[in-house]
């Protein structure tokens, strides 16, 4: 299983967000339509993630409900045919809900930053710093909390939700 911290945040100003990517990014951007489907998992959660292009990927993470820099550990496996994969997974173990986003993709360093529209939220950042296996997790926070003054990502922008729970909160 791969390790990394994690911060998502809600975006005030986009494009004072964009100018200072412009000015810190080492690659990018990169622009992915993502489509995720959430299924039942009472271990942590369970995504297959499909892209414009067909293929896909299933992702399984475990993360902690905080609202700073917090280590997530996950694992993906390629998924070629994702919408058999959907249907058959739905069937196995249920439909939680479902998650369409336009991700814009950035690096700095080795550092993944998101800047993700999500339909009916609106938009957000993620900061992903990958941390080895024998590193211990402060190292991606203290990466983690330098990149977020950077960019201006405030401690009240935080959240500790998912993009799912988001949603799920707003449904009557």
């Amino acid at each position: 299983m791969a390790r990394s911290v994690e911060i998502k945040a809600r975006i005030d100003d986009l494009e004072l967000l964009r100018e200072r990517l412009a000015k810190l990014a080492t690659a990018g951007p990169a622009l992915i339509s993502q489509d995720d489907t959430y299924f039942q998992c009472d271990k942590g959660r369970l995504t297959l993630r499909q892209f414009s292009d067909g293929n896909g990927e299933l992702i399984f993470y475990q993360r902690n409900a905080k609202a700073g820099p917090d280590e997530s550990i996950f694992s993906k496996s390629p998924a070629p045919q994702p919408d058999s994969l959907r249907t058959l997974l739905s069937h196995a173990y249920g439909q939680i809900g479902r998650i369409k986003k336009m991700r814009t993709l950035f690096f700095i360093e080795s550092t993944r930053v998101h800047v993700d529209w999500v339909q009916d939220l609106g938009n957000f950042i993620e900061i992903q710093t990958e941390i080895g296996n024998d590193e211990p997790s402060s190292n991606g926070e203290m990466i983690t909390e330098m990149l977020m003054e950077k960019l201006g990502v405030s401690l009240d922008s935080l959240l500790h939700e998912s993009y799912l729970d988001l949603i799920s909160q707003k449904s009557p």
